[in-house]
């Protein structure tokens, strides 16, 4: 690499660093998906974790995400005010997993409590650590994805270990800070008894749960899979019957959590 070059890879990762810029992976404006009201949700490149049920294999790396300004997505988050005034709306933080920039999270959150539009953080927890109390007391809402209750299944959904999902929900517990759980259903993968009523136990420790949301698994992520080359072990999967789903929304529900 070049003198030129290695100057400015290093002058890209302090921005990174500090949070004037992000790599993002796509925008989607969407309604009553991923938090209340219309949303505007921005997806981060870079993941931890390797789900075997994926939807976006293609943001898992950091470094193919385009290179963004704060304030160029400010000015994008500030075009859609109106319509999160009039819904309830705002702006989520998605991936991948938000959590690989940290800085960026920080900065962004922040500015938008100044500006008085509501912010949701989409996330596994795994990274929570990363994320200070302050950052927290931005926030109006955290999508916290519980993929699994069992220590050895959470490891074989997602290559990684399930304690600092708990670690982090706990942290959202003792602040208060409004949690929506999403559980991903899979047949033969996480969709165990045990499993579920482990998963259901531990979010019925967490008072500040709003929902559980029990999304049943698909196929629509397989061909981006296909795309990058990467063995997709879920193949020939079929989607939850409404008899299952309605087995492991009743284990949720029995904890005293609302289901959805």
């Amino acid at each position: 690499m070049s003198d030129t070059r290695l100057d400015l890879h290093h002058l890209e990762l302090d921005a990174v660093r500090s949070g004037s810029v992000a790599r993002v992976h796509s925008w989607e404006l969407v309604t009553a998906v991923d938090g209340p009201g219309t949303r505007m949700t921005l997806f981060l490149a870079g993941c931890p974790l390797r789900c075997r049920y994926c939807q976006n294999p293609d943001t898992w790396k950091m470094r193919e995400g385009s290179l963004t300004s704060i304030d160029e997505i400010l000015e994008r988050v500030e075009r859609y005010r109106p319509v999160f005034d009039a819904t309830g709306g705002g702006l989520t933080l998605s991936g991948g997993e938000p959590l690989m920039q940290p800085a960026f999270v920080e900065r962004i959150v922040g500015e938008c409590r100044r500006l008085g539009i509501r912010t949701a953080l989409d996330t596994s927890g795994f990274l929570g650590r990363r994320v200070a109390d302050a950052v927290l007391d931005d926030l109006d809402l955290v999508l916290l994805d519980v993929k699994s209750g069992l220590p050895d299944t959470y490891r074989t959904v997602t290559g990684r270990e399930l304690a600092p999902t708990i670690a982090f929900g706990d942290r959202l517990a003792e602040r208060s800070t409004p949690a929506w759980v999403r559980f991903v259903l899979v047949p033969g993968l996480t969709d165990a008894v045990d499993n579920v009523d482990a998963a259901a136990d531990i979010v019925a420790r967490w008072p500040n749960v709003e929902r559980v949301e029990v999304l049943p698994f698909h196929q629509m992520g397989e061909s981006k899979w296909q795309r990058l080359g990467e063995p997709y072990l879920l193949h020939g999967v079929k989607p939850p019957d409404d008899a299952l789903q309605d087995r492991v929304r009743a284990q949720f529900a029995s904890r005293g959590l609302r289901v959805f």
